[in-house]
């Protein structure tokens, strides 16, 4: 997705991104979110994206060389990604048991609706109007200057 000089590409990449993820969500147990992930962020918000791309114009990243500096600092920085990932997994601080603390009954998709419609009510309508500022602002840079 990064090295995608194509910007339809990389938000295809992205899709694949948020895929993986629900796909860990799933391994984790935590299906509501692999569903909320899949739902809003490999559909609504790349839909967005996309017909955002779409709409501007957004043309294609204009081809560059790479220098010996650009390669070297790749190197470095994957030796440095390297190292870090060796020095987490040796550590023994790290690495503990898993708990066997018992789930909170009582927690299911009701409870965190009621909460979220009653408690996080504010937070939420603050939310949609941020959305529809942006699909405002979405359809104004869309409209051409000579359309009526």
């Amino acid at each position: 997705m990064v090295f995608s000089r194509n910007t339809v590409n990389g938000a295809m990449c992205l899709i694949g991104t948020f895929l993986s993820m629900a796909a860990l969500f799933v391994l984790l147990e935590a299906y509501f979110l692999a569903v909320v992930q899949v739902l809003v962020y490999a559909g609504a918000v790349m839909v967005l994206f996309l017909f955002i791309i779409m709409l501007l114009d957004v043309k294609e990243a204009a081809a560059r060389k790479t220098s010996i500096y650009t390669w070297a600092a790749s190197l470095i920085g994957f030796g440095i990604m390297i190292v870090g990932v060796v020095a987490i997994n040796s550590a023994e601080s790290i690495k503990t048991k898993a708990a066997n603390l018992p789930v909170a009954e009582g927690v299911n998709l009701k409870a965190f609706g009621y909460e979220l419609f009653t408690t996080y009510l504010l937070p939420m309508q603050v939310t949609g109007f941020l959305l529809l500022i942006a699909m405002v602002g979405v359809i104004a840079l869309s409209k051409k200057a000579n359309t009526p």
